[in-house]
């Protein structure tokens, strides 16, 4: 008994051909469409940071990058909803509901501190010498304090 492997096919036979795979299909174009509708009713700063979740029954669902841009959509909801109920796609448009859902890698950056060269830290305690404000004074020598340590060394 030998094994023959399928014959190879087209991606797009297999959209055509595959009903699973033709009905998830039709409906990414679907919301392909309806995002590009949407794209453009929205303010364009907006545009990035607003993705369409999904369109059922009456209710769009957005996605939103976070929660300080969910908070502006939701001051324009009314004025969104109307100019979007007036495209055939949404003319049954009844609710606009907002989903606050950080983008994948769109994490901050963990925050780096700027590293002190010997060289900085000893100008900050001459600097800290002629100061007549202890406060001043001891705030400038707990910076010279956190100079890099590798650079004293060499």
């Amino acid at each position: 008994m030998s094994f023959r492997p399928l014959t190879a096919r087209t991606p797009a036979a297999l959209l055509r051909e595959a009903k699973p795979l033709k009905t998830l299909f039709g409906e990414a174009q679907r919301l392909d469409h309806l995002q590009h509708l949407l794209d453009a009713q929205l303010p364009p700063a907006a545009r990035e940071h607003c993705r369409l979740a999904s369109w059922r029954d009456g209710t769009l669902l957005l996605i939103v990058s976070d929660g300080n841009w969910a908070t502006r959509l939701r001051y324009q909801q009314r004025r969104l909803q109307q100019s979007l109920q007036k495209l055939p796609e949404f003319s049954a448009l009844t609710r606009i509901a907002f989903k606050v859902a950080p983008v994948a890698g769109s994490a901050r950056p963990a925050r780096q501190t700027p590293e002190l060269s010997s060289q900085a830290a000893e100008s900050l305690r001459s600097a800290a010498e002629g100061i007549a404000d202890p406060r001043l004074r001891a705030a400038l020598e707990r910076l010279a304090r956190n100079a890099h340590t590798d650079e004293k060394e060499h």
